[in-house]
C-alpha cells in the first residue's frame, strides 16, 4: 500500500494540487495564454452579445443601401443585400461557437470512451478499436459532410455531426496513447496487485491523469472545428440562409472583391482571430498544465 501512495504522488492528479491562486499567477505571466484568452473571450462576448443586441437585424435587407463602406450607421458597411455586416459578424460568431462546442463534445465523449476501452482491455479489443479509427480517419470532415449532404441535405446539424464523427478517432488515439502511458506506471501495477479491476483503475487513476491532455486537445480542435464550419458553409454544406455564417459571408464576398473588398476582409479577420486565439490558449494550457514545463518556469 505504501508503494501505491508514494508512486501516486509523482503525478499531478494524485499529488497535492497547486493552489488556484498560484495557477492564475503563472497563467497571467504566460504571454500565449493571455493573448489567446483575450481573443477567445472576445469571441465568446460577441456570440453572447448577439443574443441580446445587434446594431441592426441581420435578417433585414435594404437594397437601397447595399455595398456601402463603413459609416456612422453601419460601422463595417453593408453587404450585397443591404444587411449590416457588423450584425452578421456578431450572429455568425454564435454559429461558430455552437458548431465547435457540440462537435468537439461529440468527439471528446466518443473518442475518450473508445480510447479508455482500448487501453483497459488491450488485445483484440484494442486492435479492433484502432483499426476502426484508422478506417474513420480515411474520411475527412468535408468528404463526410458531402456524403451526408447527399443523403440528408445541407445544414448546420449535418455539419456538426460530420465534424464530430471525424473527431472521434482523433480523440480515441490521443486517449489510448496517454492511457497506455498511465497503465505502465508503478502505482497502477500496485493497484492491480491490491485487487482493483480494470474499470476501477480506469476511472480512479487513468482518466484523471489523461484529462489535462484531453483538455488541451479539445481547445485546439475547437479552433479546427470553427475553421471546418467556415469551410463547409463556404461550400454551401454548413449553416444555411438566412442564418449568418462567417464562411458563407466569405463565399458571398468572393464575387464582389473589386466592388467592396472589405466584405471579404471582415469575416476573414474574424475567423483568423478566433482560430489564433484558441490555438494560443491551447498552447498556454499545455505549458501550464504540464508539470515538467511548469517546474521549468
Amino acid at each position: 500500500m505504501s508503494t501505491l501512495n508514494t508512486s501516486t504522488s509523482a503525478l499531478p492528479s494524485a499529488a497535492a494540487p497547486r493552489s488556484t491562486v498560484s495557477f492564475w499567477q503563472r497563467a497571467l505571466r504566460h504571454r500565449s495564454f493571455v493573448i489567446g484568452g483575450l481573443f477567445t473571450l472576445l469571441l465568446l462576448a460577441a456570440a453572447g452579445l448577439s443574443f441580446v443586441w445587434t446594431p441592426w437585424s441581420p435578417y433585414d435587407m435594404d437594397m437601397a443601401n447595399k455595398l456601402q463602406g463603413p459609416t456612422a450607421q453601419h460601422w463595417l458597411g453593408t453587404d450585397a443585400y443591404g444587411r449590416d455586416v457588423a450584425s452578421l459578424l456578431l450572429v455568425g460568431a454564435r454559429a461558430s461557437i455552437i458548431v465547435g462546442f457540440i462537435a468537439v463534445g461529440i468527439g471528446l465523449v466518443g473518442g475518450t470512451a473508445l480510447g479508455l476501452l482500448a487501453a483497459a482491455r488491450r488485445g483484440w479489443t484494442e486492435e479492433i478499436v484502432m483499426r476502426l479509427t484508422d478506417f474513420s480517419l480515411a474520411f475527412p470532415a468535408i468528404l463526410l459532410a458531402i456524403m451526408m449532404t447527399a443523403v440528408f441535405g445541407p445544414g448546420m446539424v449535418n455539419a456538426i455531426i460530420a465534424i464530430g464523427i471525424n473527431y472521434i478517432p482523433i480523440f480515441a488515439r490521443v486517449t489510448r496513447a496517454a492511457a497506455n502511458a498511465v497503465w505502465a506506471r508503478e502505482y497502477v501495477a500496485a493497484a492491480r496487485a491490491c485487487g482493483r479491476g480494470p474499470w476501477a483503475i480506469t476511472f480512479k487513476h487513468v482518466l484523471p491523469n489523461v484529462s489535462t491532455v484531453l483538455l488541451v486537445q479539445a481547445t485546439t480542435y475547437f479552433a479546427i472545428a470553427i475553421l471546418a464550419e467556415a469551410a463547409l458553409s463556404y461550400l454551401g454544406l454548413g449553416t444555411q440562409p438566412p442564418q449568418p455564417s462567417w464562411g458563407r459571408m466569405l463565399s458571398e464576398a468572393q464575387t464582389l472583391m473589386f466592388q467592396q473588398p472589405l466584405l471579404a476582409v471582415w469575416p476573414g479577420v474574424a475567423i483568423a482571430l478566433a482560430v489564433l486565439g484558441l490555438n494560443l490558449m491551447g498552447d498556454g494550457l499545455r505549458d501550464l498544465l504540464d508539470p515538467r514545463l511548469a517546474r521549468a518556469r
